[in-house]
């Protein structure tokens, strides 16, 4: 009877030991963790602006100045995907208050233009192209709006609520509803050429217009300086900080009571806040060129210029959006096609080959069976190697098995579980002694640590720290490709 007993103990532990560790903190939704997993996308912007050279049209253009001689949303869409994008953000309407689609909130829309014979929706071109190449879809839509004579009035909301709920219920599922900071200033608003001041803390009422996106786009990642869903990186250079906490806790700007999309204190967005009131990762915006429209006089960022910025976005647990400018054909421009081209392959070329494929991983702790570090090479994001409750520091050991170059290591959080880990250090063993290489704090959704001289080494220790049971879902090992 007492082995009987001593036996149920044995298995009340061991089905205990297997139990998941249990959340941290602010936790990704549903939707969130679709959009990490999404890693880069691109943001067109393609209106009358484009055919008068300038980057912010003033809302007098005459709408037949929008008349692209070749437009090919296809060709946008392939030259996306071929640069390892996963998504297409539409700006289908900017702040010069051109629709992109037939809309019936105003007559200044495509429908005024020689496009398609006026009878052209190029919203619904984008969507399709993107769904037909395999990438997500989304939309920006600008609150502010330089046309419209109605805007700065009351009734100007309801003209925008309704030209988001257009957008959200003709244009499939999206994956983002994106948003910026502009509040009004100079335009032409309906011949009066003036300027016009809102309250932007109230005038766009955003709680009640984004509920609007919540009902009709319940997948739409809500985007601006303070989420809901992911927020503005806090600059447009394509980047966070070395340290970047998934989780912040919004603050207003500076004599400001209320923190709202161009009234934030965005200077705590690329570094975020450990242990945040909210799950709101960051999204760095940069454009592929100077400018977010097509201008002849500018080239493209070069292939190693985004390589290092995938590093500094991706790379610290963020996501790339990068602006593409189609020019006045309605296609982007050899050089931007080639140099997308170029980065897809090197960012696929490098990351094909875990060199820690068939490493041996030994862990100082481990919770499990089902938490072992066979989950680490996996390539599977719902598996991971956890410890125990109550072991909140703790070491893997990867035994290369041979002498291994490389000058990239990956690390992934198993983020549902909430962002745990607060610090950990790399160790690689060389030249037959053991030798610090990184200290860290944030990991999340992902980290990579790019070292500016390649590593040979024959094994590598990560030791990591966390106020909880510590989970990992991937290691990587790689070599920058040629």
């Amino acid at each position: 009877m007492k082995q009987f007993f001593l036996f149920l103990s044995f298995i009340a532990i061991n089905t205990f030991a297997q139990n998941p560790p249990k959340p941290y903190g602010e936790l990704p939704s549903k939707r969130q963790l679709a959009w990490h997993e999404i890693e880069m996308y691109g943001l067109v912007h393609f209106t009358p602006t484009t055919f008068e050279n300038k980057e912010w049209g003033y809302g007098d253009a005459d709408p037949k100045t929008f008349n692209p001689t070749n437009f090919n949303a296809d060709q946008i869409v392939k030259a996306a995907k071929a640069g390892g994008l996963k998504g297409i953000v539409l700006v289908a309407k900017h702040h010069d208050g051109f629709a992109l689609w037939p809309t019936k909130t105003t007559d200044y829309s495509i429908t005024k233009s020689p496009f398609r014979n006026g009878k052209g929706d190029l919203v619904k071109e984008m969507e399709m192209a993107a769904r037909k190449n395999g990438l997500k879809f989304g939309l920006y839509c600008s609150p502010w709006d330089r046309n419209n004579s109605k805007y700065g009035t009351a009734e100007y909301l309801k003209i925008y609520q309704a030209q988001l709920k257009e957008l959200y219920s003709n244009y499939g599922e999206l994956f983002m509803s994106w948003h910026d900071g502009a509040n009004g200033g100079d335009g032409y608003y309906g011949g009066a050429k003036e300027k016009r001041s809102i309250d932007n803390t109230t005038y766009y009422d955003w709680t009640n217009t984004w509920k609007i996106t919540r009902n009709l786009q319940p997948m739409a990642n809500i985007f601006s300086d303070i989420g809901w869903d992911v927020r503005w990186a806090g600059n447009e250079d394509g980047s966070v900080n070395e340290t970047s906490w998934a989780t912040i806790t919004p603050e207003p700007a500076k004599g400001m009571s209320v923190a709202v999309p161009g009234q934030s204190n965005y200077e705590i967005n690329p570094s975020g806040t450990r242990n945040g009131k909210f799950w709101m990762p960051a999204e760095c915006d940069v454009p592929l060129r100077q400018g977010w429209f097509f201008h002849p006089n500018e080239k493209p960022k070069s292939v190693a210029k985004l390589f290092d910025l995938y590093l500094k976005s991706v790379g610290r647990g963020a996501n790339l959006d990068l602006g593409l400018a189609p020019d006045t054909r309605g296609q982007l421009h050899e050089d931007d096609v080639a140099n997308l081209k170029a980065f897809g392959e090197l960012v696929s070329n490098t990351f094909t080959n875990n060199l820690a494929q068939n490493a041996q991983f030994k862990a100082s702790n481990t919770r499990g069976k089902n938490y072992a570090t066979t989950a680490l090479t996996d390539k599977n994001n719902g598996t991971y190697w956890a410890t125990a409750d109550d072991v909140h520091e703790a070491q893997l050991t990867i035994d290369l098995k041979k002498s291994t170059t490389f000058d990239i290591i990956s690390l992934q959080e198993f983020i549902p579980l909430g962002q745990r880990i607060d610090s950990f250090m790399i160790e690689v063993f060389e030249n037959n002694q053991w030798k610090k290489v990184y200290t860290g704090t944030s990991i999340g959704s992902k980290r990579l640590i790019k070292f500016d001289t390649p590593i040979t080494a024959n094994s590598i220790k990560v030791m990591l720290k966390a106020p909880v049971a510590i989970t990992l879902s991937e290691f990587g090992l790689y070599k920058q490709a040629n």
